[in-house]
């Protein structure tokens, strides 16, 4: 795996700036992919990978960037709980990590850089000092991912009875006799004006 520093280079490239949320995600991923068995996660091991994150912020851009994993290749799922935090999974083994950010890290950062005011920039500055234990929760779980969230291609596609739409990935409602996507079956994220 490249070294920290290249890592954090690539994933400011990708994110668009540096910020503490940058830090974070790269030494998550880096931990995550370590306890797992995962050396090369864009390249041997890559079919091996799985990520669950669990918000939607800085963080997980660099986790991204660091693993390889991505919604569009259904390597990477995120499941909205707005906690700083992310799941690794090694498929082949299943061995699965769940890392989450330390709350008190924060407050810490001060102990590492107190000659910086500015508190985002002694965060950033901190956290990529501070030791692991300081900045992350690990906990061994255990994830089942089920065969219509996993890579590859899709087991099944359907067609909605209401609009025609194609619903794939066993995201389909079945009301009675049809079959109807979520917006159809009252989960319409937007309204149609035209």
């Amino acid at each position: 795996m490249q070294s920290f520093e290249d890592l954090l280079a690539e994933s400011t490239r990708i994110h668009g700036h540096i910020c503490a949320g940058q830090v974070l995600g790269v030494r998550m991923a880096m931990a995550g992919l370590e306890r797992i068995g995962i050396e090369e996660p864009r390249g041997a091991d890559r079919k091996k990978l799985y990520v669950v994150v669990e918000i939607d912020r800085c963080a997980t851009d660099a986790i991204q960037s660091v693993t390889g994993c991505s919604l569009g290749k259904r390597s990477m799922r995120w499941q909205d709980f707005g906690v700083m935090a992310a799941t690794f999974v090694n498929l082949e083994s299943n061995r699965a990590v769940r890392i989450t950010a330390r709350e008190e890290a924060r407050d810490l950062a001060v102990r590492y850089c107190p000659e910086i005011e500015d508190k985002y920039r002694r965060q950033l500055e901190a956290y990529r000092l501070m030791p692991l234990e300081e900045l992350f929760v690990f906990q061994e779980v255990e994830v089942k991912v089920p065969d219509c969230d996993l890579p590859g291609r899709p087991l099944r596609r359907v067609q909605c009875t209401s609009c025609g739409d194609w619903v794939q990935d066993c995201r389909e409602v079945h009301k009675g006799a049809n079959i109807l996507c979520r917006a159809c079956n009252g989960q319409r994220y937007y309204r149609v004006i035209a």
